[in-house]
């Protein structure tokens, strides 16, 4: 299938997901994950009405942009982003959705104050409390929530998480239920309910997300098919 018929597929299936949950499939953002795929794929997915492309890679994000491939679409960093590249993302994508400690947000402040710009980000929360993965705990986050309210360069637009990559169907549902409380009871004390997106759901499991109540999903494989690592 072309990449065009595989978002007509994961629209149909967001739509169902949305409706069984009883939701507006609309409320749903679609991002097209398009990690390792050439800018012609991009092209391809933002010519078939993707809502946005996601990168995972600095490098990667970098050189496809000199060549064009995100015209038409906002563009969201959604992989782990390292402090010493924060130059090289911030005023160049829409949204940062992988902002997952103090120090990175005190750099995207840096380096959004020197553009002169605000830099709209998501904050993760590393919901499985897994030692390897970057992220706010569930304890921290309201703290770095406030923490990042004091900084005048960047703005919070809602949360995004990945649960642990080895977790059950079931595990998975709770972590998406918990993500979802949190980001209630942060948008409540914090956010005047202005909080935009609640960002969780891959290939794998996007479907069951927006039953949990994601209104943003990252989905990848299911549009650009299997990534070739060799």
């Amino acid at each position: 299938m072309s990449i065009a018929e595989n978002i007509a597929q994961v629209r149909a299936n967001i739509a169902a997901a949305a409706q069984a949950a009883g939701r507006e499939p609309g409320d749903i953002l679609l991002v097209g994950a398009s990690k390792m795929n050439d800018a012609a794929a991009c092209r391809e997915a933002v010519a078939a009405g993707i809502d946005a492309l996601g990168e995972n890679r600095v490098q990667e994000m970098t050189a496809k942009l000199a060549e064009n491939a995100y015209a038409g679409a906002p563009l969201h960093f959604i992989g782990h982003l390292q402090r010493n590249k924060v130059r090289q993302v911030v005023g160049k994508v829409d949204l940062v959705q992988s902002v997952g400690s103090l120090e990175l947000l005190d750099e995207i402040e840096k380096a959004a104050a020197r553009l002169d710009l605000t830099q709209d980000v998501l904050l993760e929360v590393n919901i499985g409390e897994e030692a390897a993965k970057s992220g706010f705990l569930p304890a921290e986050l309201l703290s770095g929530a406030e923490a990042a309210l004091g900084r005048s360069h960047l703005r919070v637009l809602g949360l995004m998480t990945i649960p642990p990559v080895d977790a059950k169907r079931e595990e998975n549902l709770r972590y998406f239920d918990k993500v979802r409380a949190l980001f209630l009871d942060m948008n409540e004390k914090l956010f005047h309910n202005s909080l935009q997106y609640l960002s969780m759901g891959m290939s794998g499991d996007y479907e069951d997300a927006i039953r949990a109540g994601a209104t943003m999903v990252r989905v990848g494989t299911a549009i650009f098919g299997r990534r070739n690592y060799a």
